[in-house]
């Protein structure tokens, strides 16, 4: 036995023990445990429901009750920091010191901000530099949740701009079928899910959120579009967008504007592009902030000879805004916009023309001129942090001159007096927003009410010309016009409301409603003249007319968005629609072209399907199903004059129809895939594919039973890849369009060209990139392999018959900054 003297066992015992106690007194102390309770409220002292609570550094969290109420305990003696997470809030953060058996925090109160309402900025919360974004659920004074949207960013698009290149600059939004018939980039064509892309007419078309069209009731079509240079980003909104843009089928199309540099007083912007076939444009450009005014301007000449014979063009844009902060809850802002293009018409070819030269013209008399200007007075007043108004007053005075031979294209012209329609728009209107935040069920909601008012009158007239070939804009008889004289007077009345009722921070429904007051008058004469083969009057006659159309009609629509992740949400919507006849077509005389007089208004819906979703900056998608159910749809059928015995189109209610297809749209940054999300590389590659199938149903017509819809390519793929490094930039796109057809019968050829099968067809393109400091220079080839292909067939200007599409050709663009 081991033993020490002087010290007994017992003693030493009583020591060790001792010992052991002082040594555990501490960690007795630390290992006391407390509990933290509180209620978590808004802005209003209302309890909020789900917010999550995390303490850092330990593994403890959980969510408010219905009354907001939390409680976390077995919490170590200590100071943590406790962080407050609900979706449409702010992150709220608090440094608490567990001191007792229990904490009280009281009451904590988080602040929204995913629809805090700040100053009017149309502007997206960067998600990638792919190019392509999606609207927020809220933005500005406009409710995008749950509606299939779009954002194209144009400085992150790799594309000939000088030219608008629409099958680049809309390559990554699905379903668009584009009209190649305007290479110089004057119009712009196109069409979703299956509706007829002339002049984007089934698009409500905007600038800055206001109407540019022609005449939004009787004439919805574009003869202008904004120059690429000053696009900061192009919004697309399908069907569903009706509710707060208009009753149109085919959704809403806004070009958002650059505004001036708000760090200096003065910037100047410069550009030159050139290219082949003559292809010339300039532009310049001067913004800036002084004090709390905001200022932009830009004015831009180009000209170009075009790839075919005949199709010269010139054109001159200029564009000026200014914006001015009044307080600072309120800001007023000017804009006026001028754009002026005279073009020479190569006009149309037919089969056999087309396979002989596609860059042959027969026509040399054929002219067009377009002079559009367009003002906006806007007024944003921040009401409260939760409540905004907006007011937008705008006006449009335009004209356009179609002058030439309308005849059909397998005849030889036969250099008599010419064909001139003049055109002269004159609307104007506004559009005011109240948007407004409130609480539901402890959570954020959203209530939008507005109104329309709009007034609009075009003036048509047609009669004949001088035999000439220059571009002579005069009637020969003024007075007494060959063929008709119409005033279209329109006027609309429209109340509209959505709502977004956020159940949860992952489930919310939108519903809303949009009553319509629609009336269009027609007042004139026309006048009718019918001759024989031989060119003897058998009947000439001047019939004076006067109709009115009142309408008053409400339109419905429901959406709903659940988001399954963070990042990944699943959205559906439902909208009815409306197209009112445009008078203005009822009374063009074209031998090609007859408009039944008891024509009706279009009616329907459309519904979306789908999911999207982005990861960081390596992937994002959008995949949906949709379905456009049209009412009496207005088409064009082929009948034989009786008199005449040629073929001519007659544009009527022919049929119900419904679209019905696939959109899906997918990009992947391969390089940030395989070398971590902080590269500064890029190597990216989208696919975007579209498959829709289009019939007639219910029609009284057995030769449209089933058929085809017309304009509507079943496949319409899109691909491409952008490699980026530091100022370096390559894109590289392959583009498909399948088969369609021009007219409700499905017929594949006619002796004119005017109808018949437009075959699929495949266009490549690449473009090159580099930035130096403040200067860019940017070069490309587009139709890389010089393929043959036309994606129009016209009934009367820029045709009658098969308008191709431009060769290859190539352009190089300066661009600087001082």
């Amino acid at each position: 036995m081991f033993k020490v003297e002087g010290f007994s066992f017992k003693v030493i015992t009583i020591s060790i023990i001792a010992c052991i106690g002082l040594l555990l007194l501490p960690s007795i102390a630390v290992a006391q445990k407390g509990e933290i309770f509180g209620n978590v409220v808004n802005e209003n002292k209302k309890a909020l429901v789900g917010v999550e609570i995390l303490i850092k550094g330990l593994d403890k969290n959980v969510k408010t009750n219905s009354k907001g109420e939390f409680l976390i305990s077995g919490i170590e003696y200590g100071t943590y920091q406790v962080l407050f997470f609900l979706s449409g809030y702010q992150k709220f953060e608090r440094k608490i010191t567990v001191d007792q058996p229990r904490l009280n925090l009281r009451r904590i109160n988080l602040k929204s901000w995913e629809y805090e309402l700040g100053e009017v900025e149309v502007q997206v919360v960067k998600q990638n530099n792919f190019g392509i974004e999606r609207l927020k659920p809220v933005e500005g004074t406009a409710i995008y949740a749950s509606k299939k949207s779009e954002v194209i960013v144009l400085d992150d698009i790799n594309a000939n701009k000088a030219t608008n290149n629409s099958r680049q600059i809309f390559a990554k939004v699905a379903g668009l079928n584009i009209w190649e018939s305007d290479g110089g980039g004057l119009q712009l064509g196109i069409g979703g899910r299956g509706l007829s892309p002339n002049r984007t007419s089934n698009f409500n078309t905007r600038q800055n959120g206001y109407d540019i069209a022609a005449d939004a009731l009787g004439y919805p079509e574009s003869y202008y579009a904004p120059p690429s240079e000053i696009v900061k980003r192009i919004e697309v909104v399908r069907g569903a967008a009706s509710l707060q843009y208009g009753t149109q089928f085919g959704g809403m199309l806004n070009f958002v504007l650059k505004e001036g540099s708000r760090s200096r007083k003065a910037e100047v912007n410069f550009g030159t592009t050139l290219g082949s076939f003559g292809l010339r444009s300039n532009e310049l450009g001067v913004n800036g902030q002084i004090n709390k005014l905001n200022y932009f301007t830009f004015v831009q000449f180009k000209q170009g000879d075009g790839w075919r014979d005949n199709s010269g063009f010139t054109n001159y844009t200029f564009f000026g805004g200014v914006k001015y902060a009044l307080s600072e809850k309120l800001t007023a802002k000017l804009e006026y916009t001028f754009m002026d293009y005279n073009t020479q018409q190569a006009g149309g070819l037919t089969d056999a023309l087309f396979k002989q030269n596609p860059r042959q013209s027969i026509r040399d008399r054929n002219w067009f001129h377009v002079n559009w200007n367009l003002a906006a007075f806007t007024f944003n007043y921040q009401l409260s942090n939760k409540t905004k108004l907006k007011s937008q007053f705008f006006g449009l005075h335009a004209k356009r001159e179609a002058l030439g031979y309308l005849g059909i294209i397998n005849r030889v012209d036969p250099l008599e007096n010419r064909d001139l329609i003049a055109g002269n728009f004159v609307n104007w209107g506004n559009e005011s927003k109240l948007l407004h935040i409130y609480d539901f069920r402890g959570m954020p909601s959203v209530f939008l009410i507005g109104m329309r008012y709009y007034q609009g009158t075009t003036e048509s007239k047609q009669g004949e010309a001088n035999a000439g070939s220059d571009a002579d804009y005069e009637f020969l008889n003024p007075n007494n016009l060959e063929h008709s004289d119409y005033l279209f007077p329109s006027k609309n009345w429209a109340l509209f409301s959505e709502n977004v009722f956020n159940f949860s921070p992952k489930f919310s429904v939108t519903p809303g409603i949009r009553i319509e007051k629609i009336n269009t008058s027609s007042e004139g004469l026309f006048r009718t003249r019918v001759s024989d083969l031989a060119g003897n009057v058998l009947l000439d006659e001047t019939r004076l007319d006067s109709r009115s159309r009142n309408r008053i009609f409400p339109l419905f629509g429901l959406g709903s968005s659940y988001k399954l992740f963070p990042n990944m949400e699943l959205y559906g919507n439902f909208s009815q629609n409306y197209r009112a006849v445009n008078f203005n077509d009822l009374r063009i005389v074209n031998p090609n072209f007859r408009v039944d007089e008891n024509i009706m208004d279009e009616k329907g819906y459309s519904s979306d399907v789908g999911i999207r979703g982005n990861h960081k900056n390596i992937l994002s998608y959008d995949v949906s199903l949709f379905y456009l159910f049209y009412k009496d749809r207005i088409g064009v059928l082929l009948k034989t004059d009786e008199n005449l015995f040629n073929t001519y189109r007659y544009r009527t209610n022919v049929s119900d129809s419904r679209n019905s297809g696939i959109e899906t749209f997918i990009e992947v940054d391969i390089w940030k895939l395989l070398r971590g999300s902080e590269e500064k590389k890029q190597l990216s590659i989208f696919s975007n594919i579209s498959h829709i199938n289009a019939k007639y149903i219910n029609s009284n017509e057995t030769s449209i039973e089933d058929k085809n819809v017309e304009l509507v390519p079943d496949w319409n793929i899109k691909t491409g890849v952008t490699f980026k490094e530091n100022n370096f930039s390559v894109s590289y796109q392959f583009s498909y369009t399948g088969d369609q057809f021009t007219d409700a019968t499905n017929a594949k050829f006619t002796s004119n060209a005017v109808n018949g099968l437009i075959p699929a067809y495949r266009v490549m393109d690449l473009t090159i990139t580099y930035k130096i400091k403040k200067m860019s220079v940017s070069t490309g080839i587009n139709n890389l392999l010089n393929n043959i292909y036309f994606t129009r067939r016209a009934a009367a200007y820029p045709g009658p018959g098969i308008i191709p599409a431009e060769g290859r050709s190539f352009f190089i663009s300066l661009k600087g900054t001082f």
